[in-house]
């Protein structure tokens, strides 16, 4: 398939061939949920703690004798019932991480990509350098091209300038090509790559690495 490549006032460049294993399938919505839920899993900590009647302060003596006094039978101050107990089935330290075989992680990479690019989210700008912060500019830009919500940018590699330009707007992410992941794909309406990111992307989950699970690094990354 074929994208448009604009520049900084929204002109038309050039056209630009794409890999369609990247961005030009149909979407698999039910693996990007997969992946958007093992994502969110991941992040957990798991280090909630709560105390269970042998950890919490307290006598082990019997609050009174068992019989002869009309009331129920109780055993302990720390009984779970009992204000300032222990805590019956409560959340203990635990791992909540969920795995995801790699062509699974990178199916739902590409159908997300492909989702923005069919229905129209996706833009391509020639070039996104700046050396340094231009928060203004980059709301600029944004805006020049029609992204009226969150947006989610991409250049090929570590840019500080977009970064720091990025972190100062609430609505929008930066984000090296490498590090694409389902989580800020969905949580993002709009999707800005520079050219050189749209290759990268091409690279990391196009070609081999979309049938093989142990495809070799692409070379624009090896050398990096």
């Amino acid at each position: 398939m074929k994208l448009d490549v604009v520049d900084r006032e929204g002109k038309k460049v050039r056209e630009i061939d794409v890999d369609d294993s990247v961005f030009g399938q149909r979407p698999h919505r039910s693996l990007v949920h997969q992946a958007f839920v093992a994502h969110r899993a991941n992040q957990r900590q798991g280090t909630h703690k709560t105390k269970t009647r042998g950890e919490v302060a307290g006598s082990t003596v019997k609050l009174f004798r068992q019989k002869g006094t009309g009331r129920a039978r109780q055993g302990s101050i720390r009984a779970p019932h009992r204000r300032g107990g222990g805590i019956v089935f409560g959340p203990r330290p635990r791992s909540y991480r969920q795995d995801l075989p790699k062509r699974m992680r990178r199916l739902a990479i590409r159908s997300m990509l492909s989702a923005k690019a069919s229905d129209g989210s996706l833009r391509v700008i020639d070039q996104l350098s700046m050396d340094a912060p231009k928060t203004k500019e980059l709301q600029g830009v944004l805006q020049t091209l029609g992204f009226e919500r969150t947006a989610l940018v991409v250049t090929a590699q570590p840019d500080t300038g977009v970064k720091r330009s990025a972190s100062n707007l609430s609505r929008v992410k930066w984000l090296p090509a490498a590090y694409l992941n389902v989580f800020d794909l969905v949580q993002h309406r709009g999707l800005l790559m520079t050219e050189d990111a749209v290759r990268i992307a091409e690279a990391l989950w196009g070609g081999e690495r979309a049938t093989k699970r142990r495809a070799p690094l692409p070379e624009v990354l090896a050398n990096a």
